[in-house]
């Protein structure tokens, strides 16, 4: 069906709404005059828009596409997937917020420096940026063109349109911008989605219908607790596998830890953190409903022709669905650009946090307050242009899109591992570090390639995208893959390296994170671990005492580089690693509370005597 005036109307009223906001934060306060002010929101966001900001930053149009496809093909297993949503919230909160925030940190790889050196910490933050660079120009353009296949709707009107004013209200706002877009975005997101799922189960006969013939198909799934990681999806698989992925996002990405140091105070970030998993749970059921209604409507109303792929049909259910009531095919498509807006424009911030921090400062490090803003909003213009860019490249890709997506989800579980190995292995050196990040991408992309060219990934079909999050290899390149490539049958039994090239996907940030840290410890041990006397106690989880309480003695004396009692954090620049100041006095009965104590007459910190 072709759009209304009504429908055009409410997709540029998104588009207005958010450059307004833009235009409102660079018109008021302090007119991101600070770069502060630009990358951290002068550090006074509350928990409510951190937390609908945490849950955008991620929630892809992708994802709004690729969720009820997989239930309408596969049924609700993947609905699972919500058990590891507790913990991969949970261990975020208490165990990476407290590192990040009272470090008082901008960039999560400014942690890599004063954890290990100035290589790992660039090793990191070029890893990141080619992660990011090439997923934004894909998360604009996949969605736009699964749209114009089914609607009509102009691809580059569509791409050149969401680019520009993404850029606009990012390179003018600022991060405060982006986390206020980012909450009214996200009401579109829910709104489009809520009314799909009424109108669907009305013109069927009602939700207990849905249900009923959901479940008469075969499409409600049971718990599957088959331990076989070659399983595409399992209890085990999404409810344990997710939580490495929830990790990899939530806890360790520069895109979501620059929302949480972005809030007025620690305990705000990690009520953050709380308030996200209500809201995941809600958009996952939106997610999995919309499937299952769209799969009962097929069965009266057949969609599409069978050469559809399935995320096309979600757009087809949508206007069929929607066909006679004007406005709201309108509404879903804002709903869909929502999606894109809020993790473009999350991508834009974070990579121009990243340059300006890692690359840009230590090598001007006397520019001035007003420069390094101006130098930040133009990096964040700058790569607003490269997402253009790099769309039109994924327009030329075709079938080479899905290996060069997958690169997103193979770099977030090698950085998880490096940052867990830094947070919880004292012994742990540079050179492991640095070791450990290389063994980890290279057994990501020999995997995750090789899934590709096998045709594996875990068997029967292709994964979709995660409901609030782009996780690894599988999850998103897959899901874009059906958008541009035909669905591919079930492959054969894998036998020999088959059977490793068939891991499941939810498994690949587990696996890759685990071979960073093993590679990473082995190679500490060997070339000499961490001195005790080199180890700044701030960048050690303040859990770590708890875990290792249980423990023999030699194995945690192991642990803490074989330190017996304090250990002192010196010498990495004047006696505060990296020239940060600590935390101030109104922090210090904070950290007291969680192991950590002034040392006297000295600007760095001890390790209470008790904590191991």
């Amino acid at each position: 069906m072709e759009f209304t005036a009504i429908d055009y109307s409410i997709f540029a009223l998104l588009l207005v709404l958010s450059s307004a906001i833009g235009l409102f934060y660079a018109l008021t306060g302090d007119r991101q005059r600070t770069v502060q002010e630009f990358l951290l929101a002068n550090r006074d966001m509350g928990c409510l828009p951190v937390a609908l900001s945490l849950l955008a930053s991620f929630q892809s149009a992708v994802a709004i596409l690729g969720v009820p496809a997989e239930i309408f093909r596969f049924g609700t297993e993947y609905w699972f997937l919500g058990c590891s949503y507790f913990l991969g919230l949970l261990i975020p909160a208490h165990i990476f917020i407290p590192v990040f925030y009272r470090l008082r940190i901008t960039s999560t790889y400014e942690y890599l420096e004063l954890r290990f050196n100035k290589t790992v910490r660039v090793l990191g933050t070029v890893t990141f940026i080619f992660q990011m660079v090439i997923y934004m120009g894909v998360v604009l353009y996949a969605p736009a063109l699964a749209l114009n296949a089914v609607t009509g709707f102009d691809l580059w009107s569509a791409v050149l349109t969401m680019g520009l004013v993404c850029t606009l209200y990012t390179t003018l706002g600022g991060l405060k911008a982006v986390i206020w877009t980012d909450v009214f975005q996200t009401l579109v997101m829910l709104a489009g989605q809520v009314a799909v799922i009424v109108v669907g189960a009305w013109r069927v006969g009602g939700m207990a219908r849905v249900w009923r013939v959901a479940e008469q198909e075969g499409k409600i799934a049971g718990i599957d607790l088959d331990p076989n990681p070659l399983e595409r999806h399992t209890f085990w698989s999404l409810a344990v596998g997710g939580i490495f992925m929830m990790l990899s996002l939530y806890g360790v990405n520069q895109a979501q830890v620059q929302r949480y140091l972005s809030a007025r105070s620690e305990r705000e970030a990690k009520l953050s953190c709380y308030a996200v998993f209500p809201c995941q749970q809600i958009v996952l059921c939106l997610s999995c409903l919309t499937g299952l209604v769209m799969f009962v409507y097929n069965q009266e109303h057949p969609l599409a022709p069978t050469h559809s792929s399935s995320d096309q049909l979600v757009l087809f259910f949508v206007m069929d669905v929607l066909r006679d009531l004007p406005g709201l095919p309108g509404l879903f498509v804002a709903c869909l650009f929502s999606g894109s807006l809020s993790t473009i424009s999350s991508a834009f911030n974070s990579l121009a946090t990243v340059t300006m921090e890692d690359l840009v400062r230590p090598h001007f490090p006397e520019l001035s307050e007003s420069r390094a803003t101006l130098v930040s909003k133009l990096l964040a213009l700058g790569y607003g242009l490269l997402c253009l860019g790099m769309a039109y490249v994924s327009s030329m890709l075709g079938p080479v899109l899905q290996a060069a997506i997958s690169i997103f989800g193979m770099v977030g579980g090698p950085l998880l591992g490096l940052f867990c190995l830094g947070m919880f292995f004292p012994c742990a050196n540079p050179t492991g570090a640095a070791v450990g990040l290389l063994a980890g991408l290279v057994m990501a992309f020999w995997v995750g390639i090789g899934s590709i060219l096998h045709g594996t990934g875990g068997a029967k079909g292709v994964p979709p995208a995660n409901s609030t999050a782009l996780p690894t290899v599988g999850n998103l390149s897959t899901v874009l893959a059906t958008t541009l490539l035909p669905p591919t049958s079930a492959p054969p039994s894998p036998t020999g390296l088959q059977r490793f090239y068939s891991l499941s996907y939810m498994w690949y940030s587990a696996h890759n994170s685990t071979t960073v840290i093993l590679v990473g410890v082995l190679v500490s041990l060997l070339t000499g671990p961490t001195p005790a006397a080199a180890l700044d106690p701030r960048t050690i989880s303040p859990v770590l005492p708890w875990l290792l309480c249980c423990l023999p003695p030699k194995i945690r004396q192991w642990f803490c580089c074989g330190a017996p009692g304090h250990t002192d954090a010196t010498e990495k620049s004047n006696g505060v690693p990296n020239g940060l100041i600590p935390p101030g006095p109104d922090r210090q009965g904070e950290e007291e509370g969680q192991g950590y104590i002034r040392s006297a007459g000295a600007p760095s910190y001890t390790l209470q005597e008790t904590s191991f």
